[in-house]
């Protein structure tokens, strides 16, 4: 097959059954679908698992990846803060100076 191709999680399920079911060698499954080793293992390391616990561990890290949004978010605010203070605190003194 093409470089790139994408398959439906359905090809892919049925892939993973065909080695984990059947019983196929992985290599000679994957030459005969014209794709990597490497590839068909990733797909039994996800497609191996319970649909339930497929869908719990997409939820854990899709709410991983919007706790590094907001933390690095909340880490550009604190720095904004930082800058606004040092700045205050400089203008501050100016005045008293004067």
């Amino acid at each position: 097959m093409a470089k790139g191709t994408r398959y439906s999680a359905e090809f892919k399920q049925e892939a993973v059954n065909q080695i984990t079911v059947h019983g196929y060698p992985v290599a000679d499954f994957a030459e005969r679908l014209g794709i990597s080793t490497k590839a068909l293992y990733n797909w039994m390391r996800t497609y191996a698992k319970p649909p339930k616990q497929r869908v719990q561990e997409q939820d854990l890290q899709a709410e991983v990846a919007r706790l590094k949004r907001e933390l690095k978010r909340t880490q550009q605010e604190m720095n904004i803060l930082k800058e606004a203070a040092v700045f205050f605190a400089s203008e501050s003194k100016n005045a008293t100076r004067s």
